[in-house]
C-alpha cells in the first residue's frame, strides 16, 4: 500500500475505534488521555530521530586474524579480544554460584508453584488426563539456595559417593535439578545429564558408558528403574525428587529398589546438614557436565563441558541482554538436560534474576495439565524473560491465527490491519504507526495475545533450531518485544552467535558472542565458498572459550570435528552452512548432511524446505525426503488435527477415525495444495516442492523417539519407521 493510502486507512481506523479508546482512557483517568496524546505527538519525532541514527548499518562483527584452516573469521565488534569470565574470580560455575548467592543473599532465586489439588478426568474416548490446580509461586532466597546446595553436596559424600565418580540427573526441569547440580560442582563431581524423554536403551548406554554410581531422578523416571536395574551394574545409590502430585500408591516403587541405597532429595539434604563436608572446588578446566545429546542417529554422544566453557558463555550472554538484574523474572521450562536451558539458567542466576519453574504442560491457562478455570504458570509468574524453540513459536503463531480466523468479522479485520500497521512501523514506512496508534493497536488487538505469556515479557530468545523469518516477525509484533535468535550447539556450550537487542532484522542469528570467533570455511563440493557474492558462504566453524573438550570415550569422533590450531585455539566444525551479512551477522542457510543431489544434478536442502513448508496451517510437523535416483522430493506430514477436521466438516467429508481422514485423497490433496502455496511464498524452486506426500495421524514427540527433546527431526529414525510410506510415494 502506498503512503497516501496508509494515511486514509490510519484516519479510518482511528475513527472506527475511537469510542473503544475513550472507554480505555477513562479506565486510566484523564492523565492517561493526556499522556497518550502527548505520546502521539512526540513519538513520531523520537522515531524520526532514531531513524536518523539507524543501527542497521553498524558493524556488529569485524574480520580478525585467526589461526587454523583458511577461511573468513569474525569477532564481535564491541570487544577487541575474547572474554572468558563474567568478573574476576568467577572462573568456575561453583565460584560464580557462591559469589552470586552471597551478593544477592536476600533476593528471590528459585520458585515453584504449590499444588492445591490434583484430579484425574476421563475424556469421551476413555483416555485419562491429569489436571492440576496450582497456587502461587513459593520462592527461596539466594542465601537459602546456597545452603541447600551445600547440604546436598555434604549429603552425597556422607552417602558414600566418591568425588571421582559420576552423578547422573535424569529428570524434568525443576528447582531441585539446579540445586543438585550446584551441589555436585562444589565437590568437583561431574554431572551426567540425560533427557527425561530418552528411551531405555539410550538411558542404559549413557549410564554405563560414564559408569555412573549415583542416579538422581524424579518420581516419573524412578518408576522406569526396576525394569532396567539388572542392566546398570555401576549404580549404587538412587536419589529421587519428591512430588506432591504423585499417587500415594506410587510410593511403593522405592520398595523395588532395595538393592540400591535409595533416599529422597530432602533426606540427603538433612543428612548433609548434620554431617557437613568441606568443599573440593574445581578448576576451570575440570569437566562440569557430560551432556548426552538426543542425537538424530544411533546412541547419544556425551559432550564434555568444562566449568570454563559454561562461565565463558554466561559472561558473553550477559553483555548482550541490557539491564539484566534482580528485577527480571525468568520462566524456566525447557529441559535442563539441554545445553540451551542450562546455559540460560546460569546466565540468569549470575545476574541475580528470579527463576520460576514451569513446564510445557502447565505454562498457560489452557495448557493440558491446568484445571479449567485456574491459572497457568505464565499468568501467575508474569515473566520478563524467556527462551523457546521454533516449534513452540510456530504453535503459538498457528494458535493465534486459528483464533483470529474463528472470530472472523471485525475482529479479524482489526487484527489484520493492526498487524500490517505494526509491520510498516518496524520497516520504517509509517511514523503514524508509532505513538497513539501503536497504543491503540497494542491494547485492543495484541494485549490478549501478550497475556498468554504473562504480559510483561521484554525479551525472548529462540534457539535449538532455525526459526523461520515470518514466524519471528509475527511473534515479534504480537508480543511487542524483540524475538532474537541464538545459535550454538552442545559442543559450543550454546555459545556461538546471538541476535543483539537493537537489531530488528529477522532470519539471522546475530554476530559472534564475545567469547568466541566464528569462521566460514569454503565447502567446494556443496557450492558454498567464502568468495561467493553478494555474501561469503561456507561451513560454520566456531573457536574460543566456549568450545568443549570433545565426546566422552570417543576419540575418533572428537578428532573428526574438533581441531586445535597452531596458536592453541580450539575449533569445532559444526556441519552447518552459513553466510555473513555485510554488518557481520551470521545467517544459517543449510546443513551439510541435509543436502541431497537429485537425479538431474540439482542440490536441495531438506531443512530449508521443511522450514518453508512448516508455515502451512495444516502442518503440525513435516519431513522432506529426497531419493537421489529421482528428480523430485516427497514429504511426510503430521497434520494439525483441529484444522484438518474443521476443513473436513466444511467440505462434507465423512469418516469414522482420524486415520481414515489422513488416508483420504481429498485431504491429502488439500494439504498438498497448501504446501505448494507455502513453497511459492518462500520462493522455492519447482524441484524443491514435494511432488507427493503422505499424511500421518500420530504426532511426533520425544517420547516416540522421532524428534529430539528440542523437537528437531530424527531423520534416520523417521526414515526407518516410515520406509513403507516413503517407498509408496516413489513407486
Amino acid at each position: 500500500m502506498e503512503d497516501g493510502g496508509g494515511d486514509c486507512l490510519n484516519m479510518f481506523c482511528l475513527e472506527k475505534i475511537w469510542q473503544n479508546y475513550v472507554s480505555f482512557a477513562k479506565e486510566y483517568s484523564l492523565y492517561g488521555i493526556i499522556g497518550a496524546l502527548l505520546l502521539a505527538v512526540i513519538s513520531p519525532l523520537i522515531f524520526s530521530s532514531i531513524n536518523a541514527h539507524k543501527t542497521k548499518n553498524r558493524k556488529r562483527a569485524v574480520p580478525v586474524d585467526a589461526g587454523g584452516e583458511p577461511g573468513l573469521t569474525m569477532r564481535n565488534s564491541r570487544f577487541s579480544s575474547l572474554i572468558q569470565f563474567p568478573w574476576d574470580g568467577a572462573t568456575t560455575v561453583a565460584a560464580l554460584f557462591e559469589q552470586v548467592c552471597e551478593k544477592h543473599s536476600k533476593d528471590r532465586s528459585l520458585g515453584m508453584r504449590k499444588l492445591i489439588s490434583r484430579e484425574v478426568v476421563e475424556s469421551g474416548n476413555g483416555r485419562k488426563f491429569e489436571k492440576l490446580h496450582l497456587g502461587e509461586y513459593v520462592w527461596q532466597t539466594y542465601g537459602l539456595t546456597f545452603e541447600r546446595a551445600c547440604s546436598f553436596a555434604s549429603g552425597l559424600i556422607k552417602m558414600g559417593h566418591e568425588r571421582d565418580s559420576h552423578v547422573a540427573i535424569f529428570s524434568d526441569t525443576r528447582a531441585e535439578w539446579f540445586i543438585a547440580a550446584q551441589g555436585c560442582f562444589r565437590q568437583n563431581i561431574t554431572v551426567v545429564t540425560i533427557y527425561a524423554s530418552l528411551g531405555e536403551d539410550a538411558l542404559v548406554h549413557s549410564l554405563n558408558e560414564t559408569q555412573v554410581s549415583t542416579l538422581i531422578c524424579d518420581f516419573k523416571q524412578l518408576k522406569k528403574l526396576p525394569a532396567i536395574s539388572s542392566r546398570l551394574p555401576s549404580i549404587k545409590r538412587v536419589i529421587y525428587f519428591e512430588d506432591e502430585a504423585v499417587d500415594a500408591a506410587d510410593g511403593g516403587i522405592v520398595d523395588h529398589l532395595k538393592h540400591w541405597t535409595t533416599l529422597s532429595f530432602a533426606e540427603v539434604e538433612s543428612l548433609g546438614r548434620t554431617n557437613p563436608a568441606d568443599p573440593t572446588l574445581p578448576s576451570s578446566t575440570d569437566v562440569a557436565v557430560v551432556m548426552y545429546t538426543s542425537g538424530s542417529t544411533g546412541y547419544p554422544k556425551g559432550v564434555m563441558i568444562t566449568h570454563g566453557n559454561i562461565v565463558a558463555t554466561a559472561a558473553a550472554v550477559r553483555t548482550i541482554i541490557p539491564d539484566l538484574g534482580p528485577s527480571d523474572v525468568y520462566m524456566a521450562y525447557l529441559p535442563l538436560a539441554h545445553v540451551f536451558e542450562l546455559a540460560a539458567e546460569v546466565v540468569m542466576f549470575s545476574a541475580g534474576c528470579a527463576i520460576g519453574y514451569s513446564s510445557a504442560l502447565t505454562m498457560t491457562d489452557t495448557s493440558n495439565k491446568i484445571k479449567r478455570g485456574t491459572k497457568g504458570d505464565a499468568s501467575v509468574l508474569k515473566p520478563t524473560l524467556m527462551i523457546t524453540v521454533p516449534a513452540i513459536l510456530d504453535r503459538i503463531r498457528d494458535g493465534v491465527l486459528k483464533k483470529v480466523e474463528e472470530k472472523g468479522g471485525v475482529a479479524k479485520k482489526l487484527f489484520n490491519v493492526g498487524y500490517k500497521r505494526r509491520l510498516m512501523a518496524i520497516d520504517g514506512k509509517w511514523l503514524g504507526a508509532w505513538g497513539l496508534e501503536r497504543l491503540l493497536w497494542d491494547n485492543f488487538v495484541f494485549k490478549p495475545i501478550r497475556s498468554i505469556v504473562g504480559g510483561r515479557i521484554r525479551l525472548m530468545l529462540s534457539g535449538g533450531a532455525p526459526l523461520y523469518a515470518d514466524t519471528q516477525r509475527f511473534i515479534n509484533i504480537c508480543l511487542g518485544v524483540p524475538i532474537g535468535q541464538g545459535y550454538g550447539l552442545t559442543e559450543t556450550c550454546a555459545g556461538a552467535a546471538f541476535s543483539e537487542f537493537d537489531d530488528p532484522s529477522v532470519g539471522r542469528v546475530g554476530p559472534p558472542l564475545p567469547c568466541c570467533y566464528i569462521k566460514l570455511v569454503s565447502w567446494e563440493e556443496g557450492g558454498y565458498t567464502i568468495s561467493d557474492s553478494p555474501m561469503p558462504r561456507g561451513e560454520v566453524v566456531v573457536g574460543g572459550h566456549s568450545i568443549t573438550k570433545g565426546y566422552y570415550n570417543n576419540d575418533e569422533k572428537t578428532n573428526e570435528v574438533y581441531k586445535v590450531d597452531e596458536r592453541g585455539m580450539r575449533w569445532f566444525y559444526t556441519g552447518d552452512v552459513g553466510q555473513f551479512h555485510p554488518d557481520g551477522c551470521l545467517e544459517i542457510i543449510d546443513r551439510k548432511k541435509d543436502i541431497v543431489k537429485l537425479q538431474h544434478g540439482e542440490y536441495i536442502s531438506l531443512g530449508k524446505i521443511e522450514a518453508a513448508l512448516g508455515t502451512s496451517n495444516y502442518v503440525e510437523n513435516i519431513m522432506v525426503y529426497a531419493d537421489p535416483f529421482h528428480n523430485y522430493c516427497v514429504a511426510l506430514a503430521v497434520p494439525s488435527r483441529q484444522i484438518l477436521e474443521k476443513w473436513a466438516r466444511d467440505a462434507g467429508i465423512e469418516y469414522s477415525k482420524f486415520e481414515e481422514l489422513c488416508q483420504s485423497d481429498r485431504a491429502i490433496q488439500e494439504v498438498h495444495q497448501s504446501l505448494v502455496k507455502a513453497a511459492k511464498t518462500a520462493g522455492l524452486d519447482k524441484f524443491e516442492t514435494p511432488e507427493k506426500m503422505a499424511l500421518l495421524p500420530d504426532p511426533w514427540t520425544p517420547e516416540t523417539g522421532l524428534v529430539t527433546a528440542a523437537l528437531k527431526l530424527k531423520r534416520e529414525q523417521l526414515k526407518a519407521k516410515f520406509k513403507d510410506e516413503l517407498h509408496k510415494l516413489y513407486h
